[in-house]
């Protein structure tokens, strides 16, 4: 069985149309531009790179997707830049059978993620799709998204969560936009799809949150105890918090044993994947040494049987 890192990230070879769109520019170096500023670290533009990195690591497969600097939430013309992305992710993946890309959704735009899932759900090239957690996202809760939500759900298809920018302006000083506000912006899209009854309705839905689930695994007990005392704005619920997490696959990405074993108790030891955040600085060169203090099996299990429940193989 096949080990695989589900949190792998690569830039999009864009082509012609995607380098009209407003504000996109090339660098020097051949990295794309965003109003002039580098989009990314080098590697993040040579799947040769990426496979190397497969390599050192001694994994078979990575899922990647586009990282942050490239949701560009709020473009004037997104459809366009979805669909530039996502060709350009499918170019270079393309015959490299070890890199399966995901599809980008917008989620500030619940129409057109749904359109786009409509447009990519019989390309076989995708291993799924992803999509950013808050940021300029509007609430997952919000029934605009039923018709994606049903087609996830229908297809029993892999949903990638990944933080997107926190509008929170005080995380601006001490890099406090990643090392608070993505674990912070993961556990709110959380907290939408468990308390607006999202995961529940719709079982067939496998979602995967990066960041071990950000904040999550620390809160979980409160939500819990908010829904069995009918705090102000908790709506009676199909399944509990505690039930309803139990759906939910996490990277192991915690940068901390004892937030691992955390995530085990709250979602499951069959739940949890190895994601390594590659190539960026936040990230690690070994998804497998955050899970090894829990034993060879257990690792061993995180990195194939985990990784094939969650893609659905």
């Amino acid at each position: 069985m096949a080990a695989v890192d589900l949190h792998v990230h690569l830039a999009p070879a864009l082509d012609a149309d995607g380098l009209r769109i407003p504000g996109i520019g090339r660098a020097v170096d051949g990295r794309l531009t965003a109003d002039g500023a580098p989009l990314g670290p080098p590697a993040l533009y040579d799947a040769d790179q990426a496979e190397a990195y497969l390599d050192r690591a001694g994994l078979d497969e990575a899922v990647v997707s586009i990282p942050p600097p490239f949701f560009r939430q709020g473009l004037p013309c997104t459809a366009q830049w979805v669909r530039a992305v996502n060709h350009g992710l499918l170019r270079v993946t393309q015959e490299r059978t070890r890199l399966r890309p995901l599809a980008y959704l917008p989620l500030e735009e619940p129409e057109l993620a749904a359109d786009e899932y409509e447009r990519v759900r019989d390309d076989e090239r995708f291993a799924g799709v992803c999509g950013p957690a808050g940021g300029r996202s509007i609430s997952l809760a919000d029934t605009r998204f039923d018709a994606l939500w049903k087609g996830l759900d229908a297809e029993r298809r892999l949903l990638l969560l990944h933080p997107g920018a926190s509008p929170d302006d005080r995380l601006e000083e001490f890099y406090l936009h990643n090392l608070l506000g993505n674990p912070v912006e993961t556990t709110v899209a959380t907290a939408q799809l468990v308390f607006g009854d999202v995961l529940a309705r719709y079982p067939g839905l496998r979602l995967l949150l990066v960041h071990c689930g950000g904040c999550v695994p620390a809160v979980a007990g409160r939500w819990q105890r908010g829904s069995e005392t009918g705090r102000p704005g908790v709506e009676v619920l199909t399944e509990s918090p505690r039930r309803a997490l139990r759906r939910v696959f996490v990277d192991c990405l915690a940068h901390d044993p004892g937030l691992v074993d955390q995530a085990v108790s709250v979602f499951g030891a069959d739940r949890v994947v190895l994601g390594s955040d590659w190539p960026f600085t936040m990230g690690t060169d070994d998804p497998r040494y955050q899970v090894a203090h829990r034993g060879p099996a257990f690792v061993n299990r995180v990195a194939t049987a985990n990784a094939a429940a969650a893609l659905g193989w």
